[in-house]
């Protein structure tokens, strides 16, 4: 019998990889409770364990009095020397259970409280096993599909992964194997709870921890990734303190292999490697890249920045539906404003003529007119001292020719008379005839 229970307990141990002090306490309790079904509820019952015999026994305790008022936690000094002849007064007197004395209901019991402790413990070692993977990578294959969920076989449990954790342009079918993310474990009624996904940002980070060896071993750092799943993922790099170690292109790898094998692993998904910098500028026109940038301005007390960039350029720096510039402003956490140079200019004109007309405290509507000379000059000998081209038309004075009348001939064309000042010599014609 020992070596029967000394077999189960090994493969329990291996198996479900429960701890075997957690099975001894589970049996100790089952037998506890067998006990108690024989001897009565109120009964006191220690349970040891011979690890050398592997074997356990099971004893029923009762106090060594002069008069008994509890026949079952007490029994007289003259029985207690019939089973011990060392027992003494108000010493305690442990007596043997045989394993006969289980009966059939008491051994049923026992074998419930067995396997009701053995599933806590291998809940609980589920649970402490993945508790430490949570924000790691594991692998896992697709079981089914409950509702829009799909269920991950781990090996030793299942793990749910929502909905919402799903990229959309992956398909799921049975038995496909994946590298996932551990997001969540926790305890239910039903057992541990193991929420893993594969649309998380740091799905991607862990991929590059796992592919880049300079990461792992600390000398590339990265700063931040933001993640569109399915369709773009941005990820700012920094070498840590050797500036010979080019970050961007370790993370890339030779030939692209090493981002090739992320891009693999997550279905074709785009992956932008941004070199980070501690100056905004730079940072920012990193993470907008591919597009071109013409000139940056900072508004930190909100954070923002207007981002100005050439007429051709901004569809590039904007993206498929904003996807690049979304992007870049949760990468590099500001606020992020693309207009092209035309735009810029004609609002920075609208901005000078708001604040001049702030400064001066008016509004003007219609065209700017020049100002006249009542205006300028103050009194007539000012008037009279300024030169001509100061004073406006209207200060202009003399006589006003009248209009010249017009005479047409017989054939209706207009006759131009002589000049007063040509003097009409009629000696002269017909010379030139």
């Amino acid at each position: 019998m020992s070596n029967e229970l000394a077999l189960v307990m090994s493969q329990l141990e291996h198996t479900k990889r429960i701890d075997k002090k957690k099975l001894i306490e589970a049996i100790q309790a089952a037998l506890s409770s067998a006990a108690k079904k024989v001897y009565g509820a109120g009964q006191e019952v220690d349970v040891e364990f011979d690890e050398i015999n592997c074997e356990f026994r099971a004893f029923y305790l009762k106090e060594v009095v002069e008069k008994v008022d509890d026949n079952n936690t007490q029994i007289t000094l003259t029985k207690a020397r019939e089973l011990d002849a060392d027992a003494e007064l108000g010493g305690v007197l442990k007596v043997r259970i045989p394993n006969e004395q289980f009966g059939r209901i008491a051994a049923q019991t026992a074998k419930q409280v067995i396997v009701q402790r053995v599933q806590d413990a291998e809940r609980q070692s589920v649970f402490d096993q993945f508790k430490e993977k949570e924000g790691d990578l594991i692998t896992g294959s697709i079981l089914r599909y409950e509702g829009r969920n799909v269920i991950v076989s781990l090996g030793d449990a299942e793990a749910l992964m929502p909905a919402k954790e799903q990229v959309p342009r992956e398909h799921y079918t049975t038995g496909d194997r994946m590298k996932l993310l551990v997001l969540e474990v926790r305890k239910t009624l039903k057992g541990p709870a193991i929420i893993v996904s594969r649309a998380h940002p740091g799905l991607v980070r862990k991929l590059f921890e796992l592919e880049v060896p300079e990461i792992y071993d600390g000398a590339v750092k990265i700063e931040n990734v933001a993640r569109e799943a399915g369709a773009r993922t941005k990820i700012a790099v920094r070498s840590t303190g050797d500036d010979r170690i080019d970050a961007v292109g370790a993370c890339v790898g030779v030939k692209g292999i090493r981002v090739q094998n992320i891009v693999d692993e997550i279905h074709g998904e785009k992956v932008d490697i941004v070199r980070w910098d501690e100056e905004p500028h730079n940072y920012l026109s990193n993470a907008l890249s591919p597009a071109k940038i013409a000139r940056i301005v900072f508004h930190p007390e909100i954070p923002s920045a207007e981002v100005i960039v050439p007429n051709d350029q901004l569809s590039l720096a904007i993206g498929k539906k904003g996807q690049n510039a979304r992007l870049a402003a949760r990468l590099t956490g500001i606020k992020i404003d693309i207009k092209n140079e035309e735009q810029y200019a004609q609002e920075d004109r609208a901005r000078m003529d708001a604040h001049f007309q702030e400064v001066t405290g008016e509004k003007q509507e219609g065209p700017v007119l020049a100002p006249s000379a009542e205006a300028i000059f103050k009194t007539e000998e000012e008037k009279a001292a300024a030169p001509p081209d100061e004073v406006d038309e209207g200060a202009v004075t003399g006589d006003v020719p009248e209009a010249m009348e017009i005479v047409k001939d017989e054939a209706g064309l207009p006759v131009i008379p002589p000049s007063a000042d040509v003097v009409h010599d009629e000696s002269t014609e017909g010379e030139g005839n």
